[in-house]
């Protein structure tokens, strides 16, 4: 399955790191479906799985994510600068729950609650690293 263009959702992304060593990352895990890589360009959702909804709980942030599992293809696009990467869907994350109600804002543009992980590699290809944060769209 390619990326597409049906909207899938909104909220915030932010960055993490899986895998072997790379860029700002130490080695780490392959993460919950095993291929995750820092280096490549791939995400975490928060419902990859029924064990994975019940870790990120995005639910009680207000958000009915939709089940997508490893291996699923989705571009996410910075709501500011209009830059999309595609990724494939290799991890659990991000935990949901634990921010509720954050909030990112560029040009007017907000959105909440951090809703995708990308790789250091997704994340870099769309906006810097050093943002932490992003308000983005995403779509399959």
């Amino acid at each position: 399955m390619a990326c597409g263009s049906t909207k899938l959702w909104n909220g915030e992304a932010t960055w993490f790191c899986c895998g072997n060593a790379w860029g700002p990352c130490a080695s780490a895990g392959g993460g919950a479906c095993g291929t995750c890589r820092s280096s490549a360009l791939q995400a975490a959702w928060p419902n990859a799985s029924k064990a994975c909804w019940d870790l990120t709980r995005p639910d009680l942030c207000g958000e009915d994510i939709p089940r997508r599992g490893c291996g699923s293809m989705m571009k996410v696009r910075h709501d500011c600068s209009g830059a999309s990467v595609c990724v494939t869907v290799s991890d659990c994350g991000p935990r949901t729950r634990s921010f509720c109600s954050e909030s990112t804002c560029c040009d007017g543009v907000c959105r909440t609650n951090r809703v995708i992980d990308l790789t250091p590699a997704a994340f870099s290809a769309i906006g810097s690293l050093s943002s932490g944060t992003l308000p983005v769209s995403i779509f399959e």
